[in-house]
């Protein structure tokens, strides 16, 4: 029989923070009342040249090899080779809630939710960090929309397409609304499942600074409006080439 969850994770050399995920999703694995077979771990290797292909190997998690160096792309690849009725995507800088996989499943068996997302603690603070956290808060209010564990039905994955190849980055944001356009057709919307956030790393903050998101990206917002060639560009520095 086919699992009742697959949990896709994006991964390019991981090999630092990917076995503190996978302990906490095999604790979440045990705690779900299916048990744990009935959760299987697709680990989208998307182009390592480290160990996280093989430490995914030795945690008995199934790996999916991509090429096309775009994260949209490992998630989509990921999913393509997962068998479970419920689609689930996680980072590999994340650590899962223990009691994740029930929580989303008593979500979506309520039938009022297309997607939804757990949202995030972080794993340290400080007061850039904080204002940086509060500044989103207004955003996931208004939309619905949140970070995290973000799952959905795999008939719904497929009808929306999935995650967006041609984004360098927010394709996970355009992946949400088109969730949230689908369900609204159906009286459905997007749920929060605040009570199993995941902890999100910081490291963005290590590599950028506990302000960058004050000084940073204001200057590249605005250089955006004057070049709008300069994404890619901007996308590769901070999103695809992280010091690693």
């Amino acid at each position: 029989m086919n699992p009742r969850f697959s949990l896709v994770i994006p991964a390019f050399n991981e090999e630092r923070f990917l076995p503190r995920l996978l302990d906490s999703v095999d604790e979440a694995r045990q705690a779900y009342r299916r048990g744990p077979d009935a959760v299987e771990v697709v680990v989208a290797d998307n182009c390592s040249t480290d160990r996280t292909a093989t430490l995914a190997r030795e945690w008995g998690c199934r790996v999916v090899r991509v090429e096309k160096r775009v994260i949209g792309a490992a998630r989509n690849a990921g999913a393509r080779a997962a068998q479970g009725d419920v689609l689930c995507f996680v980072d590999a800088d994340a650590r899962m809630h223990p009691r994740t996989f029930e929580a989303i499943e008593r979500t979506l068996d309520t039938g009022r939710f297309v997607a939804g997302a757990t949202g995030v603690r972080l794993d340290r603070w400080s007061p850039g960090i904080a204002l940086t956290y509060l500044m989103f808060v207004p955003f996931v209010l208004l939309t619905g929309m949140d970070t995290g564990v973000v799952f959905c039905r795999r008939e719904d994955f497929e009808s929306v397409g999935g995650y967006d190849e041609t984004r360098l980055y927010a394709e996970d944001v355009a992946f949400l609304l088109a969730l949230r356009r689908l369900g609204r057709k159906r009286g459905q919307r997007l749920a929060r499942v605040t009570s199993a956030k995941a902890l999100a790393s910081t490291r963005k903050f290590d590599e950028f600074g506990d302000w960058h998101y004050l000084t940073i990206m204001p200057r590249m917002a605005l250089r955006l409006l004057r070049d709008p060639a300069a994404g890619p560009e901007f996308a590769q520095r901070y999103w695809y080439r992280p010091k690693r």
